[in-house]
């Protein structure tokens, strides 16, 4: 499905006018912050509560929900320098009510204060703290799904991984939303949509490159799984997935094949492509056709064959 021309017009115009990030990540982080902002927030109910990881209080944000059946832990995106429990709570919001699930968004450490893995350990700590303590929040461990998007999606999919390789809870499910697994996204990058889309659609190649320069602490992160899960060798016993797509995002393909390797290796993986829009579009509004699709494919996800 095409994009409106002068739609595309204007974001090649924003895609070529990209600051440097790696120079400017904090003035980044500061518009996303304030542009994202949720200034109806007042109309909906949360708790602020803390999580101890490594010796330090993580922030984490729930969204309530009576008798919920469901409870989803949310790691936001923003390439693991960007964004925060606040940046995404309209996002976390929608998603407890047009879910039906209580919804709980981890506020993990960003790079390059704390590179990798400082913010996924966080995501992994909270997480097995929720696994533990489930009957706090009413769903039990059978319902409990972890799901993010883009750098989100890679902490998801990392969480998992190591969940299932310490053996300490056991991940049923996860959701992964235009999820960044690979570790290439220069011009050598094996995935078609890293050229096609890598230059035109806001979110550059460019731009996921230097994310991934200012999250790793050297050029060996790039191979370890926990930072690019594609990188894993075994991929099964993971959880359900259900992976989503965007037609024009640079991330499109790895995310795809990651949901091919899941279901070569014997795991249940259902993967959509979502025609006619770009990475991010997730926190467009809820009204919108591609978003109200998404929310169409989570929720047939998350009522297949529940405990």
């Amino acid at each position: 499905m095409p994009i409106n021309k002068i739609i595309h017009t204007a974001m090649k115009i924003i895609s070529s006018n990209e600051p440097d990030l790696k120079k400017n990540y904090k003035a980044e982080r500061r518009f996303i912050n304030i542009t994202r902002y949720n200034y109806l927030k007042g109309f909906y109910k949360t708790l602020d509560r803390e999580i101890y990881s490594d010796g330090h209080k993580v922030p984490v944000r729930v969204y309530p929900n009576k008798d919920a059946e469901f409870l989803m832990i949310f790691f936001h995106g923003g390439g693991w320098v960007t964004g925060s429990i606040d940046s995404y709570d309209r996002v976390c919001s929608n998603l407890a009510k047009l879910t039906g699930s209580i919804v709980l968004s981890v506020d993990y450490r960003l790079a390059p204060e704390h590179k990798f893995p400082a913010g996924l350990n966080d995501c992994y700590n909270a997480a097995k703290e929720i696994f533990a303590h489930s009957g706090i929040f009413g769903p039990d461990t059978g319902n409990i799904i972890l799901i993010g998007d883009s750098a989100g999606a890679n902490l998801a999919a990392a969480v998992s991984l190591m969940a299932r390789d310490s053996g300490e809870f056991s991940v049923k499910k996860q959701i992964l939303i235009y999820p960044a697994v690979a570790n290439d996204h220069s011009p050598s990058s094996p995935f078609s949509s890293v050229h096609e889309n890598g230059e035109d659609y806001i979110l550059t190649s460019k731009k996921v490159e230097d994310y991934m320069t200012l999250y790793m602490r050297d050029e060996s992160d790039r191979h370890n799984p926990y930072f690019a899960p594609l990188e894993a060798e075994d991929l099964s016993n993971q959880p359900d997935t259900l992976i989503l797509t965007a037609e024009y995002d640079p991330l499109r393909d790895e995310g795809e094949y990651f949901g091919k390797r899941l279901g070569q290796a014997g795991n249940k993986v259902r993967t959509y492509r979502i025609k006619g829009v770009i990475h991010g579009y997730f926190a467009l509004p809820k009204g919108l056709s591609p978003v109200s699709e998404s929310y169409s494919l989570i929720n047939k996800f998350i009522r297949e064959h529940r405990t």
